[in-house]
């Protein structure tokens, strides 16, 4: 009896580890989930502000998830606009196509507008998908003040462990999992100016389960 409360509290402890994963000092020192890892138990926003359960939601299909900066980002919209074009292949093998930002809602229906797209985007302001995928990441305070001035970024700043408030952003993803939420391919990029090409996301889906 005791072994399996061990084991209870081992799991339960182990599922709050991934959930709380700190927020790295730069984008070189993430530390992401891997193929295995099971998708986060964890809500986000739709674009009229209603929440998800990403665990819910990846249950339903086979999916794709792409991390993107913002629709601030040139290269994230380079990406948007190049998965949109691949969105019907994806969903003739049954794949749902779904984006994650710390854009807010009505950034997001921007973001559509902009880019004509048909697939779900996510809003994550908290950025706790962001942090449970070990993705999330401290800019330095030069690139925070010239993400602001330069590109109008707005999102809420967090603190560092010495006080000082600095712009926390996604590096870019892509995940892959199953229904029952089994991350079977992943890819993340420190240089967000290098993003997998539209036929290596096609590859990895059709191995998809």
């Amino acid at each position: 009896m005791l072994s399996k409360l061990i084991i209870t509290a081992a799991i339960a402890l182990s599922s709050f580890i991934t959930i709380a994963k700190p927020i790295a000092i730069d984008e070189n020192n993430i530390s992401p989930l891997l193929n295995g890892h099971e998708i986060p138990n964890i809500s986000l926003q739709t674009v009229e502000g209603e929440d998800v359960n990403l665990k819910e939601l990846v249950s339903h299909k086979n999916t794709v998830l792409f991390f993107y900066r913002g629709g601030w980002c040139p290269f994230c919209n380079v990406q948007m606009g190049q998965l949109q074009a691949i969105e019907s292949k994806l969903l003739a093998m049954n794949i749902q196509l779904v984006g994650i930002s710390p854009d807010s809602p009505e950034k997001l229906k921007a973001s559509i507008t902009k880019n004509k797209l048909n697939y779900l985007l996510l809003s994550d302001e908290k950025m706790q998908a962001a942090q449970s995928f070990g993705l999330a990441f401290y800019t330095s305070d030069k690139v925070t003040k010239m993400y602001q001035a330069k590109l109008g970024v707005s999102n809420t700043l967090f603190n560092l462990p010495t006080g000082e408030a600095r712009l926390v952003l996604p590096v870019p993803a892509i995940y892959m999992s199953d229904k029952t939420g089994l991350i079977q391919f992943m890819y993340a990029n420190p240089n967000y100016k290098v993003r997998p090409a539209p036929e290596l996301i096609l590859s990895a889906a059709r191995l998809l389960k």
